[in-house]
């Protein structure tokens, strides 16, 4: 598990299972404690038998805790990839096609990258987990025509992209209602750099210790998330959507905290959504195709590759928002 919408994905699908009675995941200690009936079965065959109900999303139970290993040999061509991306991105940027990075604000370039690379981490696969666990709680009840079944993942969509424009919104106009100075913008631009950072190591899944530097919401709105696939009704979908805007992503949230700062209603509702259409294309395929990133067998080099461009994205907000504050001169002429 990579983080706490993680731990809210696996406790509510094994949460499902008729036999279990209680699940409580842990991040910090990469294990799920499952209380229920199950009869005669073995611990192995029931560790077996609840793997085949986690494994669509990505995880798998066993007995013993698994020992991290790092995949190094990733990295030769992890690091040549992101190099060619972060100098793709200071040639666009020199040559004045493209806006990503200014030395005071995120542009909506950056959050259209950002939301891009979110999509395809494991953070947000529970989202498209999320979406697959309620058509599929919408096809028990309903044996209509397949165009029944793509209308809840149209919904959803619909639902997310707009309750990320609205609620952006209202957190830029938040900002502006708290008149954030010069202090204030440094410290949530400073922090903004920080998570994504944080996020940027955890996707190298070379440091297991910092997952428990990933800022989240508190779990239990997560939870609250998930249950509403639960609610078989025509708006659910679109509910759901909308809900997935506080579900504990932390690309998410940078963002969140980002549009904090820019204390207006408009730059705020642009910038989020720029955030979530970088989410759209990838989370569509996942809702509509099933397609899962985590279990291909080239997924370790994806997600080092992205690693390291959230990476240098954390270091040039950073250096962005010192720039901006006067700490230090210029590092960067783009």
């Amino acid at each position: 598990m990579h983080c706490s919408a993680c731990v809210a994905l696996t406790e509510s699908e094994l949460g499902d299972v008729p036999e279990v009675s209680k699940a409580k995941a842990s991040l910090k200690h990469l294990n799920v404690e499952v209380t229920g009936e199950f009869g005669d079965k073995s611990p192995e065959h029931i560790a077996r038998d609840l793997s085949e109900v986690l494994k669509p999303h990505g995880y798998t139970l066993s007995l013993e805790k698994q020992k991290h290993s790092v995949k190094w040999s990733d990295f030769s061509i992890a690091i040549p990839i992101a190099a060619g991306f972060i100098a793709l991105f200071i040639i666009l940027q020199k040559l004045g096609i493209v806006n990503l990075i200014s030395t005071s604000e995120v542009g909506y370039g950056t959050a259209f990258v950002i939301g891009l690379i979110a999509s395809v981490s494991t953070c947000m696969a529970v989202v498209g987990g999320l979406v697959l666990s309620m058509s599929a709680n919408f096809a028990k009840e309903d044996n209509a025509m397949e165009s029944r079944e793509i209308r809840p993942q149209i919904l959803f969509h619909v639902g997310r992209l707009i309750s990320f424009f609205l609620l952006g919104g209202a957190i830029g106009a938040l900002g502006s209602a708290f008149q954030l100075g010069g202090t204030g913008t440094f410290i949530f631009s400073f922090l903004v750099g920080i998570i994504l950072l944080v996020l940027g190591i955890n996707l190298l899944d070379v440091f297991p210790w910092a997952k428990k530097l990933q800022p989240t919401i508190p779990k239990f709105i997560g939870k609250r998330v998930h249950g509403l696939k639960k609610i078989n009704h025509t708006l659910t979908p679109f509910l759901v959507g909308i809900a997935t805007f506080f579900l504990p992503c932390g690309f998410t949230q940078s963002m969140q905290i980002y549009t904090l700062t820019t204390g207006n209603f408009w730059t705020g509702a642009a910038t989020m959504f720029v955030f979530a259409i970088g989410t759209l294309p990838v989370l569509a395929l996942l809702s509509f195709s099933s397609l899962g990133i985590h279990k291909k067998a080239q997924s370790g080099i994806f997600f080092k590759t992205a690693g390291l461009v959230v990476i240098f994205f954390g270091i040039f907000n950073l250096i962005n928002s010192l720039v901006a504050a006067g700490f230090i001169p210029p590092i960067f002429s783009f």
